[in-house]
């Protein structure tokens, strides 16, 4: 496992992918804000899915936004998006200024405390773009995320801050998996962005 310092300019991962960190992109006054906002405006939903024929209904909270409303699907169900707030729509700018990319959709995460988290997965939807870019913010609690090569197990950890931003891109998806543990230490509610290319 490896745990290091980051900078914006630098690969986190050793080989087959790409993932900058930023850091935090927003002061503390302004996470906050955000923060406060997308708790009360977001149209938050329990998340669904199908494994092995079995409906599960999860305790964190998901939304979908997009242009045209853009359907996403994902563990067999389809979510329709909703149209851009005005937040939204502004954290969309910002993000896409900072990355020098263009985003046409968000998926957001509502975890309450740290008792819900994200086991090992890969963003490789067929809808999805191909060695696309997928740019993560986080608002709140901080969280440990993970990274985990498919092949070799080799991981890499790393600390996602208040009003922080971390890219993903080029063969990241293909290679790598990544997760948010649960920990019985975060008392404290986190939201999490990720501004995605979807094929239309």
């Amino acid at each position: 496992m490896s745990i290091f310092p980051f900078h914006r300019d630098e690969n986190l991962l050793p080989f087959g992918g790409t993932v900058n960190y930023f850091g935090k992109i927003f002061t503390t006054q302004d996470a906050d804000h955000y923060f406060q906002i997308l708790m009360k405006t977001i149209d938050w939903r329990n998340d669904e899915a199908f494994i092995f024929g079995k409906h599960i209904i999860t305790a964190r909270k998901v939304a979908w936004y997009a242009d045209n409303t853009i359907p996403y699907t994902y563990s067999n169900i389809t979510k329709t998006a909703l149209p851009w707030s005005k937040e939204l729509s502004e954290l969309k700018l910002i993000t896409e200024r900072l990355t020098n990319s263009s985003f046409n959709s968000c998926l957001l995460n509502l975890y309450h405390n740290g008792s819900e988290g994200m086991a090992y997965h890969s963003d490789d939807e067929k809808s999805l773009a191909r060695n696309g870019t997928i740019a993560s913010l986080s608002f709140g609690a901080e969280r440990k995320f993970l990274f985990k090569h498919k092949t070799n197990g080799h991981t890499v950890s790393m600390q996602l801050e208040h009003g922080s931003l971390l890219l993903m891109k080029d063969e990241t998806q293909q290679n790598w998996m990544h997760r948010l543990p649960t920990t019985s230490k975060i008392n404290s509610a986190r939201i999490n962005l990720t501004f995605r290319q979807m094929l239309i």
